[in-house]
């Protein structure tokens, strides 16, 4: 088997897969790359068991023929290549991998005992790809890093008709992005981790969802993906947003974003980065005080609502995680000091973040 290939296109599939495959498993297997050869191209695959990733690079294939690799020795190889073009070529039980001046030599393992890794060819319902990247990379940072946390860890997607949206939440905070789509499809829950290598992957086009026992499988027109889904109830998120609606405040998205970073330096990071919203007369004033000194700021808004004035306060590193996805102005929902709070974008872009309240 001999076949070419653009090193730029080679190293985009490798750098995919090498985020999937480990590189170290008690199953040496786990950490090698399943490589299959035709005339249009190679198509790459790997598993962790959890993901498991099929990646197409076009290439001029001459005797096709399969072969199972290092994953991360491969990879590194190809980066490192001096050349433009790189040259793939197997001889018994060797690949040759040729660039430029430089030749190196790798051995193949058993590809008979390389699990086998199938992924279906029809689906279920299809998604704009881009769309749904975006909304998982809204929410993404509420989802739960704790491993007890079980259902937390995951994100959630729900299929509405004509709508889908995403949800995200660690306990103190939720993430919510709504996004046009069609179909009938499932609500399930994604772990994050696997949503991370989702965002990676979708580009444009449309994403092709087909549904398994415990199990999704994503195909785009380059790759195919299968997911292992988390089992359990998601909490009733909708009894967390509030609905009685007592102050509203807009202002700049990012000069809030600014106004907090100054201000959240003098925080106590032993008390949940605390920072407190003052809301009066058209004003609000950010505060922090910490083991150091004290910091204050001062942004001028627009403000409605019943209540004259409000204090708050939130955890610093929260409300800037709430407000990255939000561009132009940002809408701030006060229902009172202890109540959860809602920060979205004025632009109706579907986004919206909901958080408790630290005590005043």
């Amino acid at each position: 088997m001999k076949a070419n290939v653009t090193k730029k296109t080679l190293s985009d599939g490798l750098s995919l897969l090498e985020r999937v495959i480990p590189s170290r498993s008690s199953n040496p297997l786990l950490t090698s790359l399943k490589v299959e050869a035709t005339e249009a191209g190679l198509t790459l695959s790997g598993t962790n068991l959890e993901i498991d990733l099929s990646c197409f690079v076009p290439a001029e294939v001459q005797n096709p023929q399969n072969f199972v690799v290092p994953a991360h020795l491969f990879a590194q190889i190809v980066r490192n290549l001096g050349g433009e073009l790189v040259e793939l070529e197997i001889t018994g039980q060797e690949l040759s991998v040729r660039s430029g001046g430089s030749d190196f030599k790798l051995q193949t393992g058993d590809i008979e005992a390389y699990p086998p890794l199938t992924f279906p060819s029809y689906a279920d319902v299809s998604l704009n790809a881009e769309e749904l990247a975006r909304a998982f990379a809204s929410v993404r940072y509420a989802a739960s890093n704790e491993a007890f946390q079980a259902v937390f860890r995951g994100i959630k997607l729900e299929h509405h008709g004509v709508a889908a949206r995403v949800v995200a939440s660690d306990g103190y905070r939720v993430a919510i992005r709504d996004f046009p789509a069609s179909g009938d499809g499932r609500n399930l829950i994604i772990p994050a981790r696997s949503v991370d290598e989702l965002i990676r992957v979708l580009k444009d086009g449309e994403a092709r969802f087909t549904y398994g026992e415990g199990m999704l499988t994503v195909t785009t027109d380059r790759v195919r993906m299968n997911l292992k889904l988390l089992d359990g109830d998601f909490p009733d998120y909708e009894r967390v947003i509030p609905k009685d609606i007592k102050l509203q405040v807009t202002l700049p998205a990012t000069a809030l974003k600014e106004a907090v970073n100054r201000v959240a330096v003098l925080a106590d990071k032993n008390a949940n980065n605390r920072v407190e919203f003052l809301v009066s007369e058209g004003k609000l004033k950010l505060a922090a005080e910490g083991d150091y000194g004290r910091a204050q700021d001062t942004l001028d808004v627009v403000q409605g609502g019943t209540e004259p004035a409000m204090s708050l306060a939130f955890n610093a590193r929260h409300v800037l995680d709430a407000l990255g996805p939000i561009e132009g102005e940002a809408e701030l929902l006060f229902s009172g000091s202890t109540s959860p709070a809602i920060f979205r974008g004025t632009d109706g872009g579907g986004y919206m973040a909901v958080m408790v309240t630290l005590r005043v």
